[in-house]
């Protein structure tokens, strides 16, 4: 006899318990995704009987949920900001704290005329895409090493429909960029240390995304120095919740107008933005 959705939502979320704080609505999600239907259809339709075939392929996204495989990685999309962006195995998840680096960012560029801005390390594209829709006549250059990800931010630019307002380049950060005249650089770069034990959750995400050498902030430092010497007025970057001291005594070494550093919705300090003169 086939379960209805309610019992299958019920059954699932068992499997689920020790991967996620919200099994229930993990599975509600996967189950939407294989259906194609939004949450309130759900709730409508909970005791309605489901096909099999959808079971199945139900029983197949959770038990491969259940090794820690990420959700955003299996339902090839992300929230963040308010909008849906696609995601790709190879290519870091969105994160919600990165929001508060688009919030600051929007802050400043809302105040400059015709604002142009390099992002390094460009991922899936959100910060980018974000900044394109939240000011209306930014110009930016968006780079990655990772050509895997310059595909996926351009595809979710065209999402967006903000592709004519970024340029995408494979570049070391500024190595393959002509940066004149920029007025902001932003990046939420590799800042975790190599030797660093991932959790479970995170092992399946790119480390070229995630490990940022040795310590973990060298990347961070290169950007800096580099953004610096080319006369860019602001940084904003985000950055591991340990590295609040050394890179605050390395900006020390620069001039700079000002130097502030954030934390986020948990109170861990995760970036800062430089003024430089």
């Amino acid at each position: 006899m086939n379960n209805s959705y309610k019992q299958l939502v019920k059954k699932y979320s068992s499997v689920l318990r020790d991967v996620t704080h919200i099994p229930q609505k993990e599975v509600e999600i996967l189950l939407l995704h294989i259906l194609d239907k939004n949450v309130i259809w759900l709730h409508i339709n909970y005791n309605e009987i489901c096909d099999k075939k959808v079971e199945q392929k139900l029983e197949q996204f959770v038990k491969k949920r259940a090794t820690n495989y990420p959700l955003e990685y299996i339902t090839s999309k992300a929230s963040f900001y308010g909008e849906t962006f696609k995601v790709q195995d190879g290519v870091l998840i969105p994160r919600p704290e990165t929001e508060i680096l688009v919030e600051k960012a929007e802050s400043i560029l809302k105040n400059i005329d015709n604002p142009k801005v390099v992002e390094v390390g460009v991922g899936s594209g959100i910060i980018s895409v974000m900044l394109a829709l939240l000011i209306d006549d930014i110009e930016i250059v968006a780079v990655d090493i990772n050509e895997k990800a310059l595909a996926l931010a351009y595809q979710n630019a065209i999402k967006h429909k903000v592709e004519d307002k970024i340029t995408f380049i494979k570049s070391d950060i500024f190595s393959q960029v002509d940066v004149k005249n920029f007025d902001m650089c932003i990046s939420n770069p590799p800042y975790i240390a190599n030797d660093y034990k991932l959790p479970p959750n995170v092992k399946y995400e790119p480390s070229c995304a995630l490990f940022g050498g040795n310590v973990g902030d060298e990347l961070l430092k290169d950007i800096i120095r580099v953004t610096s010497n080319n006369n860019i007025k602001y940084l904003l970057c985000e950055m591991g919740y340990d590295q609040k001291k050394p890179l605050e005594d390395f900006l020390e070494t620069f001039d700079t107008l000002s130097v502030k550093f954030y934390k986020d919705l948990e109170a861990f300090d995760r970036g800062f933005e430089v003024e430089f003169k």
